[in-house]
């Protein structure tokens, strides 16, 4: 019994400690975040250089945070409203804690996660007097017994509410199921301790309200309120104080930002069947606000979409339901993730459905172009050349520069692909599909050195897919060398395009005596008749060195045009180089 009492006392002293160190380590006005260290350093000098106690830490999601504090909660929160007031930082800062903060950065050399509160730089607010006989249940305190007595009003909801808030606020880590037992009266009191209540075990009416203000603190400031569009046929939450409706274009209820934070949004509101659905699936991710990175999965009669780049977090969900599809879309900047997911649980949980289906014709747009759908920028690549298929398994020879630094790679849009080798000298890459693949045509090399002015042909991506097909343009062999004299490289009398780099260059045999090579600027102009091409033999070499076996040549023969073009078309290949 004496040792029970004994580790009972020890636990509760630890947890006095615990809960007196968080609570001296205080909170943070979090006003900004930065992708890049870079960045976040300029940010934090120039609000350093207008107002005091600015400090900067790295983010578990690998953003840089610019802060002030440390303050007590209550001189933190007068901080805040001060500030936005006066304009100082943008409207959307926030409480922040420390256990959300990792290395300081700013200032340099510095570590103020454990250093303690320090008083705040704003004047505290005048606290009118108040006859204490005009306080209503709400604003006045109540005993344990009381507060109690009010607890037991509450719903299954706002219990696990409660729990929620508690455990976002980093003192409850069970299980969600609404009832108030020890673990969850523990974390009551560390909560009270910490924000300088009695720690009873208990929430009184007042300290409830508080803690889900805080709780609810990311969504108060951007506004979120319901919505309801009776011709989508959708309600839900928004964060209507950072969004506003900009116009319909079917399928798409169009949100644009209305604040610095640089949000937006969709409502999907379309008639249709699996297939409409599958289709609208395969769209979406076509569309620059869906990134490439992030999980995504279509099962049956719905489908869920989430991108992250180019400093955008982007989530989709739809399903179908009676003939008709219903969802939305939300993109959120990186870096703010906190925010982003409580807003997002909130549009989840609070979407809803009516009859009603928006016309297919709403909105329809005067301005037609390929690169638009219902009015969303389609993704493009950063960078399209031309390769072609050198053996039966689909392996593709491309420029280098279709291969540098991309986030992804794929042949025609769909087909990804990784670089198997690389050439930087000659600048030719070797790619492997993630899959065998069952070419049309795959190239034979020559292995006879072609005749100076001997009739040519390249293949090749002129307009980098605008055509949706590979194009033949005509010239002679100028010189077996490059410019310099160097082997390896012949000089072409051709007038090509940039999307033609990568592209194989023909005899009238139909058998592959090259590789076009894009035009060397090195500060200067070359004539636009002059292309160059790297040799068979040493793309020979270059899939040697990748494991590939190129194919040699056996006819001799002169082809038709219509038959060269068959073989061009087969073999040729629009590489996409994505960020």
């Amino acid at each position: 019994m004496t040792r029970v009492l004994t580790t009972f006392l020890l636990f509760l002293l630890l947890g006095v400690h615990t809960a007196s160190a968080q609570q001296d380590q205080g909170v943070w006005v979090q006003v900004e975040a930065q992708p890049s260290l870079r960045e976040a350093q300029d940010r934090a000098q120039a609000y350093a250089s207008a107002l005091p106690d600015v400090n900067g830490f790295r983010l578990n999601s690998g953003w840089y945070a610019i802060v002030i504090g440390p303050y007590a909660r209550s001189d933190a929160e007068q901080v805040l409203r001060v500030y936005r007031a006066e304009g100082q930082i943008p409207r959307d800062s926030f409480i922040a804690f420390s256990n959300d903060l990792g290395q300081q950065f700013w200032p340099i050399g510095v570590n103020l996660l454990d250093r303690g509160i320090i008083a705040p730089p704003v004047e505290p607010e005048p606290q009118p007097e108040q006859n204490l006989s005009e306080l209503t249940p709400q604003d006045a305190d109540e005993t344990r017994a009381e507060a109690l007595q009010s607890e037991r009003l509450l719903t299954a909801q706002e219990r696990k509410d409660m729990q929620t808030a508690l455990q976002a606020a980093g003192f409850y880590n069970s299980s969600i199921d609404g009832a108030f037992g020890q673990g969850t009266r523990r974390s009551m009191g560390d909560w009270q301790r910490f924000n300088g209540y009695e720690p009873t075990g208990v929430l009184t009416t007042v300290q409830r309200k508080a803690l889900i203000d805080d709780y609810n603190a990311p969504l108060i400031s951007v506004g979120m309120a319901s919505y309801a569009d009776d011709q989508a046929g959708a309600s839900l939450d928004m964060p209507l104080g950072a969004l506003e409706f900009d116009r319909y274009e079917a399928p798409f209820v169009h949100f644009k930002s209305s604040s610095d934070i640089g949000a937006q949004a969709l409502l999907i509101s379309q008639e249709g069947d699996k297939s409409t659905l599958r289709a609208l699936y395969e769209v979406m991710q076509s569309l620059e606000i869906v990134p490439l990175d992030g999980p995504r999965e279509l099962r049956g009669d719905r489908f869920s979409l989430e991108g992250r780049g180019n400093g955008i977090v982007s989530f989709t969900q739809a399903s179908l339901k009676d003939g008709q599809i219903k969802g939305f879309t939300l993109v959120w900047p990186e870096g703010d993730e906190a925010r982003r997911l409580r807003v997002l649980a909130a549009m989840v949980q609070s979407f809803a459905t009516t009859d009603a289906v928006l016309d297919s014709a709403a909105g329809a747009s005067a301005d037609q172009r390929i690169d638009l759908i219902s009015g969303l920028q389609v993704r493009k690549p950063r960078l399209s050349r031309s390769g072609f298929f050198a053996d039966i398994n689909g392996a593709v020879l491309t420029v280098s520069e279709a291969a540098d630094n991309c986030t992804r790679i794929t042949l025609d849009g769909d087909q990804e692909v990784q670089v198997a080798w690389t050439d930087a000298d000659l600048g030719v890459s070797v790619l492997r599909p993630s899959q065998d693949l069952a070419p049309i045509s795959v190239a034979a090399f020559s292995a006879d050195t072609p005749r100076i002015q001997s009739e040519v042909a390249v293949s090749g991506f002129s307009y980098q897919g605008a055509l949706g097909a590979p194009t033949l343009t005509y010239g002679q062999i100028a010189d077996i060398r490059g410019l310099n004299g160097e082997e390896g490289v012949k000089r072409l009398a051709l007038n090509a395009q940039p999307g033609d780099a990568g592209g194989p260059v023909f005899n009238d045999s139909g058998n592959v005596v090259g590789m076009l090579l894009p035009t060397p600027t090195e500060g200067r102009t070359l004539p636009a008749s002059v292309s160059l091409a790297a040799t068979a033999a040493r793309l020979t070499d270059v899939l040697t060195q990748a494991g590939v076996s190129g194919q040699p040549s056996q006819e001799s023969t002169q082809i038709s045009p219509n038959e060269l073009n068959r073989r061009a078309t087969g073999m040729t290949v629009l590489v996409h180089c994505w960020d």
